[in-house]
């Protein structure tokens, strides 16, 4: 059974606010993103505070999934509507 995803109406206002480019943008690339068709990865810098960052890499070792994988995963399950 699929969880109900529901929008607060502040992410629904910003929703209106965004240009048709904008729109088709994140559709075309939600639907790559669930083609098959494999998509360039791109280097990115963020800031995470320190102790967050150690306990995230220390509980993906012991799940067995290389940190920056489960940062994508992650992603990904928060784009498909999923709540975190």
């Amino acid at each position: 059974m699929k969880a109900l995803q529901t929008f607060s109406d502040e992410y629904l206002q910003r929703s209106q606010e965004t240009s048709i480019e904008e729109r088709l943008d994140f559709i075309e690339n939600f639907r790559l993103m669930h083609s098959e068709q494999k998509s360039p990865s791109k280097l990115i810098s963020i800031k995470v505070p320190e102790n967050l960052l150690d306990a995230f890499k220390h509980k993906s070792k012991l799940s067995g999934i290389a940190y920056q994988t489960q940062i994508k995963k992650l992603m990904k399950h928060w784009v498909d509507g999923h709540s975190i």
